[in-house]
């Protein structure tokens, strides 16, 4: 063998095993730093899908991590939502009772607090700094097996998700980190402990696509869930679809969009029936913004929104009409 070629051999080997041992210090680093503010949470008489192996109607779990050195827990809010008791078991054998701090459904995000001080937390990442191929570590409780560890890359970023109450929830991560259910409101976090995503999320059939609420995202919910227990949003009471705007409207209108959003449906007292818009209308622009999905007006009406009034532009009947709604805080 050409001992040039054999040299070249060995070293690939070892740069492998470099690399390799590399990979598992920063999750074996990542996870210690971050594992103890891992919790498990458990709630009873709530409303639950019956699955196999439940003891009780009403009993489910999940994660959750601690946000806060006092006892806030930053997990989602379909884990705690209409629970009547919730539990939570720390890494060291305690448990505490919990109760809810803020719940904001349209993210799937809660912080629910423990009467509990001197407690390790974790902190959230730069969502900025996030990059599709970087280590995703994921801790939480899966399938009821407390503190499991399961690491994998960020797949994508900017999915969207449909949450429980139907809007939708942008910059989601997606990975191929495992998750399982219980994994639910725990971190995912990236080599250095920090927590880029809340594990939110699981397509069964889809073997193994997870995902998780972007950091940014999370940190500005629960800052607002901390501070006024709630997210305030702004909407404007229709129904609608994704709509593509036909190439012979936008010839004859000049209308520059390719898509809007269709309405099929309007509250007749709600603040887009005050203002008139109608069933059948495309509607294309909200304030300065084109509107060209219905993801696009949810990031839209933000609480900025609220009670201020706003131009809309529909397309109808072949031309184009200019309406002004007043949008009113979402209950």
């Amino acid at each position: 063998m050409d001992p040039i070629c054999s040299i070249n051999s060995t070293a690939s080997v070892n740069d492998d095993s470099e690399l390799l041992d590399a990979y598992s210090h920063a999750v074996v680093g990542a996870s210690a730093r971050v594992s103890q503010s891992v919790v498990s949470i458990r709630v009873k008489g709530k409303e639950m899908p019956k699955r196999p192996g439940r003891q009780q109607p009403g009993e489910g779990g999940g994660s959750g991590f601690f946000i806060t050195p006092d006892g806030f827990i930053c997990t989602n809010s379909h884990v705690v939502s209409g629970a009547k008791e919730i539990r939570v078991f720390l890494p060291d054998g305690r448990d505490f009772e919990a109760k809810i701090v803020g719940d904001d459904p349209a993210t799937d995000l809660a912080v629910i607090q423990i009467n509990q001080s001197n407690l390790p937390f974790a902190q959230f990442a730069d969502s900025a700094k996030i990059k599709v191929g970087q280590v995703a570590i994921a801790i939480g409780n899966p399938l009821g097996f407390d503190y499991t560890v399961t690491a994998g890359v960020v797949s994508a970023l900017g999915r969207t998700l449909q949450s429980q109450s139907g809007r939708m929830i942008d910059n989601v991560i997606q990975t191929d980190a495992a998750l399982n259910p219980g994994n639910s409101g725990g971190p995912l976090v990236n080599s250095a402990g920090e927590v880029i995503g809340v594990n939110t999320a699981i397509i069964l059939a889809a073997q193994g696509i997870c995902f998780a609420i972007g950091s940014g995202t999370a940190d500005f919910v629960v800052s607002k869930l901390l501070t006024v227990g709630k997210v305030r949003r702004a909407y404007l009471g229709i129904g609608g679809q994704n709509s593509p705007v036909p190439k012979s409207f936008r010839s004859l209108l000049g209308v520059e969009a390719s898509s809007g959003v269709l309405v099929r449906s309007v509250e007749a007292n709600g603040p887009a029936g005050k203002a008139g818009l109608l069933m059948g209308d495309l509607l294309i622009r909200i304030g300065d913004h084109a509107v060209s999905s219905i993801e696009a007006i949810h990031r839209l009406l933000d609480e900025e929104k609220i009670g201020k009034r706003v131009e809309v532009e529909v397309i109808r009947e072949r031309s184009r009409k200019r309406l002004e709604v007043v949008p009113q805080e979402l209950s």
